[in-house]
């Protein structure tokens, strides 16, 4: 009797424990799954602005990739308008969401009327959500940007873009794709902005492409070095022009790379660089600019930011990779575009 009671004690304890455990872990699951729920609805959640926030997928070589367009509210269109699109390449560990929300294009747009479209990494393809800019031997790069021009095509095609007014703007990995993506396909933008980003040609694969971060691969190259840096193919095609932007704080991409970039850029469309400005807006953070000029239009203009970090300058508070006391990167951006758009209806 002793040793059937013990044994009843032991079962009844074990039956306790499990229930116990499996209220908890019903509990837990619950919880997991509601902290899942409100992250997908949240990234589901349009961000501000008055306008629209239209799904799409685009397919390409790389696989599929979804994007956001935004379009701004109440559109008036004449019969036959398009109308200018800005591509924004977000950076690592943010999504198009995020990086509309630290941007606020979204507002420029309803204010000048253009689209914005927001391709979104697949985090298949990259566990940190980053663009794989630098895998050129494997193929992977070039793979992604066509797949990245193939929602570019898309949405001119389903939405009023217009083809002869699109530029390309991106953070971080967003800005070295934007550069690749201005490279391999040098005649579909008229404008190319780079914020932060690892120069054109400083990697070719995962390990260069941390040393080029780290400022390792960005040595000052004379122009015939140009070709084999960005590629052959581009040197004898119009680049668009390009704006380049980096903090000189920026403790994850070096800021070395900035000029670099600015420095190949330059070589490769024929322009020479002019005086260093000292410009200081108000309370935020003071600049340095320098245009790189081609018969007396500015095709290069690199913008060295005091004391920024690895940031989007003058983005929302708060936000990822973003900071409200540098000069209005996106402003900045989005009238460099408008220029070249003006520019080449001049002819």
């Amino acid at each position: 009797m002793a040793r059937r009671s013990t044994a009843s004690v032991f079962a009844r304890a074990y039956e306790r424990n499990l229930k116990a455990l499996t209220k908890l872990t019903l509990r837990n699951s619950k919880r997991v799954a509601g902290q899942v729920t409100r992250a997908a609805a949240k990234q589901m959640k349009p961000p501000p602005g008055r306008g629209d926030w239209l799904s799409g997928m685009a397919l390409g070589p790389a696989g599929a990739r979804r994007y956001h367009l935004f379009r701004p509210a109440e559109l008036q269109l004449a019969p036959g308008e398009r109308l200018p699109l800005m591509v924004m390449l977000h950076g690592c560990g943010q999504t198009g969401r995020d990086f509309a929300i630290s941007t606020r294009m979204n507002a420029l747009a309803v204010r000048h009327r253009f689209l914005v479209l927001y391709p979104e990494q697949d985090r298949i393809a990259h566990p940190q959500g980053c663009w794989n800019w630098y895998e050129r031997r494997s193929g992977k790069a070039d793979a992604e940007a066509a797949t990245l021009m193939a929602a570019v095509d898309q949405v001119c095609m389903l939405y009023p873009a217009d083809r002869e007014r699109v530029a390309v703007a991106g953070l971080s990995a967003g800005a070295s794709m934007a550069a690749l993506l201005a490279t391999r396909y040098p005649a579909r933008f008229r404008a190319v902005a780079m914020h932060s980003g690892v120069a054109p040609g400083a990697a070719r694969s995962s390990a260069t492409a941390i040393g080029a971060m780290r400022g390792r691969n960005v040595p000052p190259m004379p122009v015939t070095a140009v070709g084999k840096a960005i590629g052959a193919a581009a040197v004898f095609a119009t680049l668009p022009p390009m704006l380049v932007l980096h903090g000189d704080g920026d403790a994850v991409v070096a800021p070395s790379n900035a000029r670099h970039s600015a420095e190949v850029w330059a070589a490769a469309v024929g322009a020479v660089a002019g005086p260093v400005r000292a410009v200081k807006r108000g309370k935020r953070l003071p600049m340095r600019l320098t245009d790189y000029r081609r018969r007396g239009r500015a095709l290069v203009v690199l913008c060295e930011i005091a004391q920024l970090g690895h940031a989007w300058s003058g983005g929302a508070a708060r936000g990822l990779f973003s900071d409200p006391a540098g000069p209005d990167a996106t402003r900045m951006v989005w009238a460099f575009a408008a220029a070249q758009f003006k520019a080449v209806a001049k002819g």
